[in-house]
Order: structure tokens, then C-alpha cells, then sequence
């Protein structure tokens, strides 16, 4: 498979940026993909996407208990009235996990898929209104063909596979990266998942495929340019907001938290100008063994930073 290209889109960005690209990718992917199950009708459910209080959807509906995750944030601290609005993740450490078992690869990224349903099911439920992960970077297709085309295939089964619980938690699925280089298979299942959440209105949940912040700050800047050429707005009317405007995250608040598993300390070229003033939470353990009490650990740290935005207290 060969890299995608990063070069910039030449399609005006949108709040929807790159959730409804006009064209498909040209690649093969191995192995065959049912899609016939994945439904293009998205759900009717009306839930807010900003809840100020702990839901107790992930409870039995014949118990009144809350769900584990909130009854844990409520012991260590978490103040429901102040969470972050948008949580990133670096989701990283699959291979190692799987090296450090024996295993291969390919398993890895299999156990990363349970821990990311668990880790969406637990940012629903503590009502985080934008989750976005890094699933696939621009230079992960460096990586051998084998382990690049299991992944693509792992994406599309794993979303088929997810979209009941989309619908049961109401969320609204959004892609950040250049999804029509993907394969072709890949791309119409990610376009269905698309289309089955498009009206749902919980969180949002970003999944960043073929993604690099350095090409996706390129093509703001060439769209911006574009504009200025075409006196859509003038040069003096180019800020931070018109290239925030541009960027696939458009329309969403800025991450106030990210977190990186594995023990890395680098971004990664994930969301570079987004993340300016997030708060950083990194942690040792590898992605498939981090769990909802490690993503309410993370929200209470955030909670006892002094965020000052550059200032100075009075």
C-alpha cells in the first residue's frame, strides 16, 4: 500500500470537514467486509450533548445504580461542573502490549479496539462532550503492508460492529484526516457510519484517520489563501479563528485535555494548533490495558491544575 498522499485538499473546509468528501479512495483492502448491515437511517434520540450531571444509561434498567465509572468518579472527587468539554487521546502502545505478551502485532491492535469502546462508553456516560482519538497517522502507512492493510480492515469491521452502541449512546461520529485516500471499502463503511449518526446528538466522537497536523495546518492555509485570492475575505480578516475555522476540528471546541498512553512524551503531530493550552495527562500503561477508572483519573488531574492561559493571578 502505498503512502497517502499530504498534500491539500482542494475542497473548502466545513464544521463537517472531511465527513462528506465528494470522491473515494482507489486502494484495495484484504479480506472481505459485509457492510450490508451497517444502516444509513441515523436515531431519532434527543439527548443533550452537554449534561451537567452523571447519566445512569449504562446501568441495568431494572437496577438504580449508576454506572461503575460515575460511582468512582463521585468517591475520588470529580466535580461533574467542571469537566472538560473535549478530551483528546494519543491511544498508543498496542504493539508493545502485544510484544510484551508474546503475541503479534495484530493483536494488539485488536485488544485496543475493547479498550476504546470501554473508554467511549465512560466519556458518554461522564458526559465529555467532543472525545477525539488518534487511531492512524499520515506516517503510520510506513509501516509493513500487512499490519497497514489488517488495520484498515480492523477499522471498517470494528465501526459495523460499533454502530448499535452509536445509537444506544446517542453519539454523532465525525472524522478528522484525509478519509478518501483510504480503501475503498474502508471509505464507503466510514461514509455509512457517517450518514447513521449524522443526527444524533450526544457527544462527539472524533476518530482521526490518515491524519497529520502538519498537512492538515498546510491545507487551512492554502483553503486561506484560496479565499483571500478570491476576495471571500481580506487579509487582515486572516486570524486564529478563520484557521481554526479551516481545520477538520472546525466548528468544535479546543481539546482542554490530552491524554498519552504508553509513557511517550511528544505529540506525534496530533492536533498541534488545537491543542495550545490542553492540559497533558500521560501515563505508562500501554493502550489495551487502559480502563474507565485511568480516563476518570485523568479528568480529576485536570481538575487540579491551575490553568492560567498565560496570565498571572491578581
Amino acid at each position: 500500500m502505498a503512502p497517502a498522499s499530504q498534500t491539500p485538499a482542494d475542497t473548502p473546509s466545513a464544521s463537517s470537514a472531511s465527513c462528506t468528501p465528494g470522491t473515494s479512495g482507489t486502494s484495495g483492502t484484504s479480506g472481505t467486509l459485509d457492510t450490508s448491515s451497517v444502516s444509513s437511517t441515523p436515531s431519532a434520540s434527543s439527548a443533550s450533548s452537554t449534561p451537567s450531571a452523571p447519566r445512569a444509561s449504562g446501568a441495568s434498567e431494572s437496577s438504580n445504580e449508576l454506572p461503575e465509572e460515575i460511582r468512582y468518579a463521585l468517591d475520588i472527587g470529580v466535580d461533574f461542573a467542571r469537566l472538560p468539554k473535549h478530551v483528546a487521546v494519543i491511544m498508543d502502545g498496542n504493539g508493545r502490549w502485544a510484544k510484551a505478551k508474546g503475541l503479534p502485532r495484530t493483536a494488539g491492535h485488536k485488544a485496543g479496539v475493547d479498550s476504546l469502546r470501554e473508554i467511549i462508553t465512560t466519556a458518554v456516560h461522564m458526559g465529555i462532550n467532543v472525545l477525539s482519538c488518534y487511531a492512524f497517522s499520515t506516517e503510520n502507512w510506513t509501516r509493513p503492508q500487512e499490519e497497514v492493510q489488517m488495520l484498515m480492515h480492523l477499522f471498517a469491521k470494528t465501526l459495523i460492529h460499533e454502530l448499535p452502541l452509536f445509537e444506544q449512546e446517542n453519539v454523532r461520529l465525525r472524522f478528522l484526516g484525509d478519509i478518501e485516500a483510504l480503501p475503498q471499502k474502508t471509505y464507503e463503511v466510514f461514509q455509512k457510519g457517517l450518514k447513521a449518526t449524522e443526527k444524533n446528538t450526544g457527544m462527539v466522537l472524533c476518530l482521526a484517520v490518515n491524519y497529520g497536523s502538519r498537512a492538515e495546518i498546510a491545507r487551512a492555509a492554502k483553503l486561506i489563501a484560496r479565499g483571500v485570492a478570491e476576495e471571500t475575505y481580506t487579509l487582515d480578516e486572516v486570524d486564529p479563528d478563520l484557521v481554526s475555522n479551516n481545520l477538520y476540528t472546525a466548528g468544535l471546541p479546543d481539546p482542554e485535555l490530552l491524554i498519552r498512553t504508553s509513557g511517550e512524551l511528544r505529540l506525534s503531530n496530533f492536533l498541534l494548533f488545537q491543542l495550545a493550552y490542553a492540559e497533558f495527562y500521560v501515563t505508562d500503561t500501554y493502550w489495551p490495558d487502559f480502563s474507565r477508572h485511568e480516563f476518570v483519573d485523568a479528568i480529576y488531574s485536570f481538575q487540579k491544575r491551575d490553568r492560567r492561559f498565560g496570565g498571572v493571578e491578581s
